[in-house]
């Protein structure tokens, strides 16, 4: 057991020193920032793994508290069939379909909103009210409303990315300055031109900050509402099942699989991001 403890502290602390070493560097091109941008956070996952493992099974953790990570990777090597059905459930329709109608209807209230004062005042306060529902009030009604299978977790990722997405709309919206409001009206543009020649570039960071948060957002719904009914089939019903059998290494899988799913959805949105608002200087400056 001393023998892998210290081989793993020694493997930490040359990871350390390399990626020290890579952060110090000043590279006058732009392909090996790029490559260092990712050695180093990738390095540092590395490490991270090799550490987990190490530490796993130098202190002979039990598997059913923390399996090794080599454990949960053969785990999701000999599930591959099972991981993929409740990928499929679970984000393919439940998390994208909730996504795109909940961010989608967002914005067109927020649009709807930003025509009339009277929902300012009224819908407003409401939506932040309803923002911070628990999940776990609002999954048992969608699935006494909607049945079992995925329309009621696209319901809850509904309700859970209206919200964000029609506030940050609105306030992109008054995002542009009143001397450009008040130029476009010299200009004689109407309500419909300025809207999307000035107010919606304006509002773009918002509306992407709202799509970033969402985007995790409407995971988490989706798996936690399949904790409260669900076919035999999903992300969130394999993780409760599981765990109640003591198979924490295929919950560990189901977790790495969402864990995955998540942030390379959240990475395309951030990129659509960067295509978008090339403009914007956040985006130039980076």
């Amino acid at each position: 057991m001393n023998g892998t403890i210290a081989t793993v502290i020694l493997f930490w602390a040359a990871a350390w020193a390399v990626n020290e070493w890579l952060v110090r560097l000043k590279p006058g091109s732009a392909a090996l920032r790029r490559g260092i941008d990712i050695a180093v956070p990738a390095l540092f996952g590395v490490t991270l793994l090799v550490v987990w493992e190490g530490l796993v099974r130098g202190f002979e953790v039990p598997t059913v508290l923390l399996p090794p990570p080599t454990m949960i990777w053969e785990r999701i090597t000999n599930s591959l069939p099972t991981l993929w059905a409740d990928f499929q459930q679970t984000f393919l329709k439940a998390v994208l379909i909730g996504y795109a109608i909940g961010c989608g209807v967002g914005f067109l209230v927020a649009v709807a909103v930003d025509r009339s004062p009277f929902l300012q005042r009224g819908l407003l306060p409401l939506g932040n009210f309803v923002s911070a529902l628990p999940i776990i009030g609002i999954a048992p009604i969608m699935v006494m409303w909607f049945g079992f299978d995925w329309p009621s977790k696209a319901a809850v990722v509904i309700v859970m990315t209206f919200f964000p997405m029609l506030v940050n709309t609105v306030q992109g919206l008054a995002a542009s300055s009143a001397i450009d409001r008040d130029l476009m009206r010299t200009y004689a543009a109407s309500y419909w031109q300025t809207l999307f020649k000035l107010r919606l570039p304006a509002a773009a960071p918002f509306i992407f900050n709202a799509l970033k948060i969402n985007s995790t957002l409407a995971l988490i719904g989706a798996i936690v509402a399949e904790f409260f009914g669900t076919p035999i089939v999903g992300m969130g019903f394999r993780i409760s099942t599981e765990v109640g059998r003591m198979n924490i290494d295929m919950v560990w899988a189901e977790i790495a699989v969402a864990a995955l799913a998540g942030s390379l959805f959240y990475g395309l949105v951030t990129l659509v991001e960067r295509l978008v608002t090339f403009w914007h200087p956040s985006v130039r400056g980076g």
